[in-house]
């Protein structure tokens, strides 16, 4: 076994604090990671605060994930010793369903294994997440990430960055499209960077007036007020394909009435309450609305791939561990741009 450092949530209502656990001996198809870097989503806060039920304690969350190997095991193939790595959202499946076998481990008939907040496919090991010093991850689920990026920025791409992308892909954004990218946070300035590199014209749609030089900065050609009827209204039937990233409870409504014929609306946010969708909008312009949950490990490794030939990775806010309670009541309040990034260095200290 595998001492390890790290932070903890030991209930819904406590602020995280230190944890030391032991992680499961190196397996013969085991990588081992120093992880140097761990990004924070808002998932983290969600299921360490108990808000989609089913939280086992003590939880360490965390899975964007990058660093070193430090150790393989002996029939490890893909990885060596000093390889740069990562572990996303996922370190499991059951690997023979219909959907595993097509790469799209995500939507595994049996439930994909999360990278923390759930039972290992032993049944009995509950699975620990990136606020620590280290993992093991059978390497089948472990990422190659290019040292020619900056490795904190690319820590939010095995969460915000892939559950943008894959979505933006499967729609067959392309060159000369018009797409929209609602809420300009971790997830939508990740959205308008992969949008704008795939040649579309994006618009940031925004409640808030004074994200237009962000938006603009990050590459996007329009920003539209989302609380200006007049606005709004010009936009009718413009986009192609509408990014909705708001985990905050809003109706879909808005933004369908905003798709062109064959629209979709893409969402990958999450809101606590159940949106309200009016069938007079779906069915004009025959609109859809198409949800999307990260990737398969596939393409999460050809979107780091991507990122590499592109250069593009999230804007971050490093922290220490220690300060780790502060940016979550700061993520609540949309206080960051656009991802925190925990130095679990810090841990080490």
């Amino acid at each position: 076994m595998i001492p390890v450092k790290a932070y903890a949530a030991y209930n819904e209502k406590d602020p995280l604090a230190p944890f030391e656990f032991k992680r499961r001996a190196l397996g013969e198809n085991d990588v081992q990671i120093e992880i140097a870097y761990c990004g924070v989503c808002h998932s983290d806060l969600h299921q360490a605060r108990n808000e989609w039920g089913g939280s086992m304690y003590p939880m360490v969350p965390g899975h964007e994930i990058v660093g070193k190997v430090i150790a393989v095991g002996a029939k490890v193939t893909n990885f060596k010793v000093g390889d740069t790595a990562g572990v996303g959202v996922m370190v499991d499946s059951c690997r023979v369903c219909k959907n595993c076998q097509r790469d799209l481990e995500q939507y595994c008939v049996e439930g994909m294994t999360g990278t923390y907040n759930a039972m290992e496919r032993d049944g009995k090991t509950v699975a620990q997440g990136g606020y620590s010093t280290q993992i093991v991850t059978d390497e089948k689920y472990v990422l190659h990430v290019s040292d020619k990026l900056d490795l904190k920025a690319v820590a939010p791409l095995l969460c915000a960055g892939i559950t943008t992308y894959s979505p933006l892909r499967y729609a067959g954004v392309t060159k000369g499209m018009k797409v929209g990218v609602v809420g300009l946070g971790g997830l939508g300035h990740m959205g308008v960077k992969f949008a704008v590199s795939f040649g579309a014209e994006v618009t940031v749609l925004s409640t808030s007036p004074s994200k237009e030089a962000d938006a603009k900065k990050l590459g996007a050609t329009n920003f539209l007020v989302t609380t200006d009827a007049e606005a709004m209204k010009k936009y009718n039937g413009y986009f192609d394909v509408i990014l909705d990233a708001i985990s905050a409870n809003h109706d879909y409504t808005k933004y369908l009435d905003l798709l062109d014929i064959d629209g979709k609306l893409l969402v990958v946010g999450l809101p606590s309450e159940d949106p309200k969708v009016s069938p007079f909008s779906l069915i004009t312009n025959r609109r859809s609305i198409t949800g999307s949950m990260i990737g398969g490990i596939k393409e999460t490794q050809e979107m780091l791939d991507y990122c590499a030939e592109k250069n593009i990775v999230a804007d971050v806010e490093m922290i220490n561990m220690q300060d780790i309670n502060n940016a979550y009541e700061r993520m609540l309040k949309g206080d960051v741009k656009y991802r925190f990034v925990i130095d679990i260095a810090s841990l080490k200290k």
